[in-house]
């Protein structure tokens, strides 16, 4: 069964190849993904590697949490799923003042009861 590994601390210019080099020491690597930044297209620090099996990815977090990679020593542990963000962006307000001109319809002004 395939595991995911979530790898931290890295240099900003860690490459998907060298970590590819580096984690084939522990076994096979299924895929290497770098997370990098959507605007800018620069490393965010951190990747996940999917490792081939249990045994393989217990033996990279053995093998290289804590080891320095560029000056750095990686974090490597056993990925957590993606937790549920809530999405659509805006808010939960409007500001249409319209709604806010009819509430008081009834002729008076702010402050009048009937």
């Amino acid at each position: 069964m395939e595991v995911k590994l979530y790898v931290g601390n890295m240099t900003f210019d860690t490459s998907a190849e060298q970590l590819r080099t580096l984690f084939t020491e522990a076994g096979a690597v299924v895929a290497v993904d770098v997370i990098k930044d959507r605007d800018t297209g620069t490393s965010k620090g951190f990747a996940f590697i999917t490792m081939g099996s249990q045994a393989d990815a217990a033996k990279a977090i053995s093998m290289f949490n804590g080891k320095e990679v560029g000056g750095r020593p990686l974090k490597v542990n056993t990925a957590k799923p993606r937790e549920e963000r809530p999405g659509g962006g805006g808010g939960g307000r409007s500001f249409n003042r319209s709604n806010d001109r009819n509430r008081n319809s009834g002729g008076g002004g702010k402050n009048s009861r009937y």
